[in-house]
């Protein structure tokens, strides 16, 4: 309603008397004739495209307090209402073009929320100038001049129109949107010079960024409230490669009191080389002693396969070849190269002259004939003596780390530091002082140009509170000890504080006495009026108890019998846990038996503990692990064979071997007596041979597997008759059986 009311008393000026100013709104272009018209040298555009209506665009000429003789207008109202005094109009033609942009709200939105100045949920009567290009250097540069007719009715309030220069391509990745050739974004580079804070009638005004603003109330040269001084931008690009640009503007919250950005007729260049001046000391001032200055000239790659002659120019109140030394001009950039650098020596006269300039510039024409400037200034200051501001200090607490300070200032304003007592090689170095005393750090300082130069640092120690003396009382296990603190040097009245493992370790003891206690260490502490000081004492132990016993033996056979002696030491109690269930309290140190019988088919490993106490509040615990195995005969082979046992005791019973053989047998195939062979048992091995009556061996076989393969002779090719065998045996005891016999060989028919 505010705006609407503002709105109808300037049509009604308007209907009274209009008045022009000096800015004239030349006669419409094409957007291409646009752009043209503010790109510059080393610029090639294309894709130009325009959103808007086509009144919110122009052309404008004429000397005002712009600062800009001419250039082009984009106005979120008709830039035919620029025209005009400020007094007389109030510009901002509602639903000019009714188009909004979220990118633009995004950054309005967002700026809002940051300043505190409420929330902004819409843009409207939006016009935007875009085109790609590309530069032929490294560097691309435009001026421009923010104006707006919301100064200064409305700043900080969500009627905060904002303006965009939005920028995308390679190397660039950003939050706001881009042509689908650009996949990575654009950034926004209508920022508050030196920051990333945007441009608004809310971030430049009279309280904030003074610096940038210009009220134009009263003003004659056209409508605005108020603007801006003439901002530079500059920012990187790939030479070669395409980029793609957006001027764009709208209206915040409503549609009226417009806001407009004049760009500068062919400001938008890419500069054939850039110039930029480095120190030594990283700053913008050098003084008179060893510390220069280097001019660096740089061109992009693109431009950097031709001779280039760079010619510059030197001004200010420095005077070559008197305060200073620098080459002379032209330098000359050969092929291939795509820097050059002259020093700037300073010369040391010894007169005050306060702080000189010198600035270097170089300039070229731009597509319209005009000069455009690029330059850098460093000062010359005179030199000075150098001096230390060194930190004397005075405490009256021991303290484990006091900051010593030392800041040199004069001479080249380059400085090392190096203090003796530390490896500190900044401005600060931490010592530890807890004794009183007088004491120095010495530290030197290095000044680039003039030397070295020596300080110190004096700190005083005077701590009065002192603990003279610590007394400990030895304990019994009955906690019967005791400690003590001596304390001088107190101001006002000292709080005593013991902690310590003792039981009323969580309280606070104030007192230099502390009785009843445990062994272990205790920690005093005492705090006047001043300071404070600490220490520790240890309450030692009366004879503890030692536990200690043996037992023997430490493993044997199902049921084990163990002895256990009982060696511990300053007990009265024993307690006997001895790992199978059963325990038992004796009060006296003789050796006694102890009975496992294990009913289970495995060994078991028994944890035999002792723990001795003496009174109740002292104890020792010790284990001791014994086994109780399943012993007998573990040979399967034996009569008497367990097969529970996990130890061979040395008990089996292994059966004498026997053998029985047939005096005679047919071998005639009738499936009965058809093999001569010996039947035996408790044979590990056994060997058969048969001998004829010429005594000449039939058969001779041996066997360690018995059951599979007893010796057996068939016969088949022995004529009847009578046959001698012998046979030899091994039985599972080791021991040897032999034999012999005579068995007949009878063929009958089947």
């Amino acid at each position: 309603m505010k705006k609407l009311a503002f709105l109808f008393l300037s049509i009604l000026g308007m209907v009274g008397t209009l008045v022009f100013g000096q800015i004239t709104i030349n006669p419409p272009l094409t957007p291409l004739q646009y752009v043209q018209n503010i790109v510059g040298p080393g610029i090639a555009v294309s894709n130009v495209t325009f959103t808007g209506n086509s009144s919110q665009i122009g052309a404008f000429s004429g000397t005002s307090n712009i600062g800009y003789n001419s250039g082009v207008v984009l106005s979120s109202g008709a830039v035919s209402e620029l025209v005009g005094p400020a007094s007389s109009s109030s510009a901002g033609t509602i639903n000019v073009s009714g188009l909004s942009d979220p990118d633009l709200l995004n950054i309005a939105s967002t700026t809002a929320q940051s300043l505190g100045i409420g929330n902004i949920s819409s843009t409207s009567d939006l016009v935007a100038l875009e085109f790609d290009f590309v530069a032929e250097s490294n560097l691309v540069s435009f001026n421009f001049v923010f104006a707006s007719d919301e100064y200064l009715t409305y700043v900080n309030t969500a009627f905060n129109d904002i303006f965009g220069f939005f920028v995308a391509g390679p190397g660039i990745t950003g939050p706001y949107a881009a042509p689908t050739a650009f996949p990575n974004g654009s950034q926004n580079l209508a920022v508050v010079p030196g920051t990333s804070t945007p441009i608004t009638i809310s971030t430049i005004h009279p309280n904030l960024n003074s610096q940038y603003f210009v009220n134009n109330a009263g003003g004659t040269t056209h409508t605005m409230n108020g603007l801006t001084i003439p901002i530079p931008i500059t920012f990187n690009v790939i030479c070669g490669e395409t980029y793609h640009f957006k001027f764009a503007v709208a209206d915040c919250q409503d549609n009226f009191l417009s806001t407009a950005v004049f760009l500068q007729d062919d400001s938008f260049t890419s500069p054939p080389v850039d110039l930029s001046l480095l120190t030594a000391n990283g700053t913008d001032t050098i003084p008179e002693a060893c510390i220069g200055a280097e001019v660096l000239f740089i061109r992009s790659e693109c431009q950097s396969s031709d001779s280039l002659e760079v010619n510059f120019t030197v001004s200010g109140t420095a005077i070559d070849s008197v305060d200073y030394e620098l080459a002379a001009s032209p330098i000359i950039m050969l092929p291939g190269q795509d820097s050059a650098a002259i020093s700037i020596v300073p010369i040391i006269d010894n007169i005050a002259e306060g702080t000189e300039s010198i600035t270097v510039s170089i300039s070229f024409l731009n597509s319209v004939g005009d000069t455009v400037v690029i330059s850098g200034t460093v000062y010359l200051t005179d030199i000075e003596p150098v001096t230390i501001d060194e930190s004397d200090l005075q405490f009256q607490c021991f303290n484990d780390s006091i900051e010593l300070t030392a800041i040199a200032s004069g001479g080249s304003g380059s400085f090392t530091y190096d203090w003796a007592s530390s490896a500190s090689d900044s401005i600060h170095d931490y010592v530890s002082i807890n004794e009183n005393g007088t004491f120095d750090y010495i530290v030197n300082v290095t000044d680039a140009c003039l030397g070295t130069f020596t300080d110190t640092a004096t700190v005083i120690m005077n701590q009065t509170i002192a603990i003279d003396t610590m007394y400990s009382f030895p304990s019994s296990c009955e906690p019967t000890g005791a400690v003590s603190g001596i304390v001088v040097g107190t101001t006002g009245v000292a709080n005593y504080n013991w902690t310590g493992p003792g039981p009323n370790n969580s309280n606070f003891i104030n007192a230099s006495v502390w009785e009843d206690l445990s062994s272990g260490w205790y920690y005093f502490s005492v705090t006047d009026l001043v300071c404070s000081a600490n220490d520790s004492v240890f309450v030692d132990i009366l004879n503890p108890p030692v536990a200690a016993f043996t037992v023997d033996p430490l493993f044997g056979c199902d049921p084990l019998t163990v002895t256990l002696t009982n060696e511990s030491e300053n007990a009265d109690t024993y307690i006997w846990n001895f790992g199978d269930g059963q325990t038992s309290t004796l009060t006296n140190l003789a050796p006694f038996t102890h009975l496992y019988s294990n009913s289970t088919i495995s060994p078991i490993n028994y944890v035999i503990q002792l723990i001795v106490k003496q009174g109740q509040n002292c104890a020792d615990t010790i284990t001791q692990s014994i086994v109780s195995n399943i012993c007998g005969c573990t040979d399967p082979e034996a009569t008497n064979y367990n097969p529970l046992a996990t130890v061979d005791d040395g008990s089996c019973i292994l059966p004498n071997p026997e053998i029985e053989a047939p005096n005679i047998f047919t071998p005639n195939s009738d499936g009965a007596n058809d093999v001569f062979f010996l039947s035996s048992k408790n044979l590990k091995s056994l060997r058969l041979i048969i001998v004829n009556r010429w005594g000449n061996t039939v058969f001779d076989e041996t066997s360690t597997d018995l059951i599979t393969k007893n010796p057996t002779w068939d016969g088949l090719k022995a004529e009847e008759g009578v046959y001698f065998y012998r046979y030899e045996g091994t039985g599972f005891t080791g021991n040897e059986l032999t034999g012999h016999g005579f068995i007949h060989l009878v063929r009958t028919e089947n």
